[in-house]
């Protein structure tokens, strides 16, 4: 594992539970190799810069220094009507945390570690799964 790569590409298994549970429509960051859904945003097509709303979003964000974008625009994207689902680093201790991850309406922390896809170890970080949608009490 190292930190030259912000690209966790997410566990089938792990996606496959919360694709049952959530039904995602759309993948916001993603490649044509890692994606989890049908629809998805890469790189090039920038998911930062596209409306998500409506759609039930799976969302497996770069883990370096884009992650704050990411998660702001996952809970903005939810005040508009779009329901988001992030697997991210339980960096609990970071503003991003504090200011939007806390705002999901529910977080669920991972036990253990993450086996990422194409990684021989687990993760060396902690993961959660945060929850943003409109009916969340904290959006309202």
């Amino acid at each position: 594992m190292s930190s030259l790569t912000d690209d966790w590409g997410t566990p089938s298994e792990f996606f496959a539970a919360l694709h049952h549970e959530f039904g995602f429509t759309l993948d916001v960051a993603a490649s044509a190799t890692n994606a989890k859904c049908d629809r998805y945003f890469s790189i090039e097509d920038d998911g930062l810069a596209q409306p998500w709303a409506p759609e039930t979003c799976w969302m497996n964000p770069p883990y370096g220094r884009s992650i704050p974008a990411w998660v702001a625009k996952a809970w903005h994207e939810s005040t508009l009507g779009a329901t988001v689902v992030g697997l991210l680093p339980a960096r609990t201790d970071t503003a991003w945390w504090h200011d939007y991850v806390l705002k999901a309406g529910e977080l669920r922390f991972v036990r253990g570690r993450l086996r990422f896809n194409g990684i021989a170890k687990d993760a060396p970080f902690p993961s959660a799964v945060a929850i943003w949608r409109m009916t969340s009490p904290r959006l309202r």
